[in-house]
């Protein structure tokens, strides 16, 4: 049987329990506050972006934003990294993917520290994933385990596939292992493939069929 799920209406309930949880935690003091980092002009990352900010204030969160020029040194970026890690009104950094060519991404990354990550890309981030650890979950993988959980979609016992499992953002993270996202955790049968093992990904999901 094929289940249609609703993203949209999902992502709507969400994003009004944020804006509560938010309202909340300004009553006590303390907003909540994004921060965004985009170097270059990359139009499908500064749309990207934009959509990023317009949620942080619609949350009722603190937008928090630097745009660099796509000649920006690896140093310039790292001293925005590093202003943003120190300021206390910022609760996370988010730096957009992917960057200049003459950035080391992987280098940048790992300069936020694993309490702001809120990507979940930081090595301090991914171990804690691989070791089934408290902390900060990349968005994407978490997002599909939210979706089926709105539907009641159960998965203990099911076939799971993942396509694309060489992506730090996506895919590694997905991978339904004992320390990935709660709902993975039930008693399942994983299966991964990328590009070139795609067209086998039916028999490699349902074994037996």
């Amino acid at each position: 049987m094929t289940t249609t799920i609703d993203g949209a209406r999902i992502a709507r309930d969400i994003r009004a329990r944020v804006a509560e949880r938010v309202a909340e935690t300004a009553a006590c003091g303390r907003v909540p506050g994004l921060a965004t980092i985009l170097v270059g002009d990359d139009p499908a990352s500064a749309v990207y972006v934009a959509a990023k900010r317009r949620a942080i204030r619609e949350a009722g969160m603190r937008d928090f934003h630097r745009h660099l020029s796509r000649h920006a040194s690896g140093d310039e970026v790292a001293a925005v990294i590093d202003e943003l890690a120190a300021d206390p009104d910022v609760s996370g950094i988010l730096l957009q993917l992917p960057l200049p060519a003459q950035l080391d991404a992987a280098t940048l990354i790992d300069r936020i520290p694993a309490a702001k990550d809120v990507d979940g890309l930081t090595t301090a981030g991914a171990g804690r994933l691989a070791r089934g650890e408290r902390g900060l979950r990349p968005c994407t993988p978490s997002g599909v385990i939210e979706l089926l959980d709105a539907e009641g979609i159960e998965l203990r016992g099911a076939c799971v596939a993942v396509v694309g499992c060489g992506t730090s953002c996506t895919g590694r993270p997905s991978t339904p292992t004992r320390s990935g996202p709660r709902s993975w955790r039930a008693g399942r049968t994983p299966a991964s493939a990328n590009s070139a093992s795609a067209p086998s990904l039916f028999s490699t999901s349902r074994p037996g069929s």
